[in-house]
């Protein structure tokens, strides 16, 4: 909505016939209170709407890199190696103290229940 210098003239014009020009400054005082306060309420809600929708794409942004950075740090081989060396020394330890290395294959063990299903 434009407008042009005659449309304001008319404007003005009016407003001085309707209202007289002792109180044309009491008015445009307030006009313009009246037109800062809205723009002050028109910023808030903006940045409002603004912030709240940037907040959830904030935290998803980085939940995705807390879960790109434990996928870096994750190392299969390495977490293995651990679970088993701890594993593995103590029977380790007592076959090297018996001098026999146990190998009982699943089918002759008579206490191997195989995979459970539910």
């Amino acid at each position: 909505m434009e407008l042009g210098f005659m449309e304001m003239v008319v404007i003005a014009l009016a407003i001085v016939v309707l209202f007289g020009p002792d109180k044309l400054p009491s008015i445009a005082r307030d006009l313009g209170s009246g037109v800062r306060k809205m723009r002050g309420a028109v910023e808030d809600i903006k940045s409002e709407i603004l912030k709240e929708a940037d907040n959830p794409v904030s935290e998803i942004k980085k939940e995705i890199e807390k879960v790109k950075q434990a996928a870096r740090d994750f190392d299969p081989m390495a977490e293995n190696a651990i679970k088993k060396s701890t594993l593995e020394s103590p029977v380790r330890d007592k076959e090297e103290a018996v001098g026999t290395t146990p190998t009982i294959a699943p089918s002759e063990d008579e206490n191997y229940q195989g995979p459970v299903r539910r």
